[in-house]
């Protein structure tokens, strides 16, 4: 069976979100395809106690503010019932469970093959997030350790490794907060292959999302490139991350050389580890591209804003900072969203 509509995102999460929200104020005739069994995209998945890294008022998507968490920065629950609302609250046309299997050039328009049923879309707008393509970096002896390894979307709570000798593997903010609450309950080691980059205390995602507008502003005027959010430092000090280094539970190693069956090694200096967490961050989720074989050789897509150079009926959506300056945040997200949306409405009045 082949439905034929204006628009087809693939990606139900914040990304996808968004979209069908300009597109829904636009008129468009368009369907969102998920392929999770329930609302809130990556976010149920994500362990208990990850926290955002603003205020509830400062991560919200176009037309409606996320409602006000009573301490701080909210939890991942709260994002959770967020995004089931916002789908709710705009009637977003989302149909899931469905896995785009490819999308692949059909004369003027574009096939979304999900097997049993297809979807014919003047444009597609790819919104699948990192997520599910989680980055596994190879070490020598990463095959030979005995002891249990394990990715960030596998972590749920700190208790498993209670007494346990822990490595956390990762530089960026999901590894100081796993290693702030891990080094409650066990030993723990941080390593990074460089230091660490803190933010000041009491900068949050709001100064991020400040120079993210700013980087996107210049580079909308054709000035020169200010640099985006890297250039202010990686992690930001939520709480938890504060308490960790009140305890000098914070201090990173450098990173290991290789694996040994039982632990870790800098050269001859060995050190017992009985779990190795990798937090080391993801890749675009974008399998369902591969028939229109728009990789380069360095195996990215290339884009203009959102648009694929080599596919100018797609477009990219909230993969981070190529496909728009904090296009992968809550808030960010939205600018890039109405900017692909303004683009398909061009496109289609041409």
């Amino acid at each position: 069976m082949t439905t034929s509509v204006d628009v087809v995102v693939v990606g139900g999460g914040q990304a996808g979100l968004a979209a069908g929200y300009y597109l829904r104020r636009a008129g468009h005739r368009f369907v969102i395809l998920d392929d999770q069994p329930a609302a809130g995209g990556a976010w149920p998945r994500m362990w208990p106690s990850l926290r955002l890294f603003s205020p509830s008022q400062f991560a919200a998507l176009p037309g409606w503010p996320m409602p006000l968490w009573r301490d701080g920065f909210p939890p991942a629950s709260h994002v959770v019932d967020y995004l089931t609302a916002y789908e709710q609250r705009y009637d977003l046309p989302i149909e899931r469970p469905v896995r785009v299997r490819g999308v692949r050039r059909d004369g003027r328009d574009l096939l979304v093959d999900a097997g049993t049923r297809m979807w014919r879309a003047r444009r597609v707008i790819s919104a699948t997030g990192t997520w599910q393509q989680p980055f596994w970096p190879i070490y020598p002896g990463v095959r030979t350790f005995t002891g249990r390894q394990l990715h960030t979307v596998d972590y749920r709570t700190p208790d498993e490794f209670a007494g346990a000798d822990v490595v956390v593997v990762g530089g960026g903010n999901s590894a100081a907060q796993l290693v702030a609450e891990i080094s409650t309950v066990a030993s723990t080691t941080w390593v990074t292959t460089r230091p660490p980059r803190f933010l000041p205390d009491g900068v949050d995602g709001r100064a991020l999302f400040e120079v993210a507008s700013q980087r996107a502003a210049a580079l909308a005027a054709g000035r020169p490139d200010p640099g985006g959010v890297a250039a202010l430092g990686d992690i930001v000090m939520v709480p938890e991350v504060l308490a960790a280094r009140e305890r000098g539970d914070l201090t990173a190693q450098p990173m290991f050389d290789h694996l040994t069956p039982d632990g870790i090694a800098w050269g001859e200096r060995r050190q017992h580890a009985d779990v190795v967490v990798w937090a080391t961050g993801f890749r675009p989720a974008l399998a369902h591209l591969r028939p229109l074989r728009l990789r380069g050789h360095d195996g990215a897509v290339p884009t203009a804003g959102t648009r694929a150079l080599k596919e100018p009926h797609l477009q990219l959506l909230g993969y981070g900072d190529w496909t728009g300056p904090g296009s992968a945040t809550i808030l960010g997200v939205g600018r890039t969203a109405k900017s692909a949306v303004t683009e398909l409405e061009l496109d289609f009045d041409d």
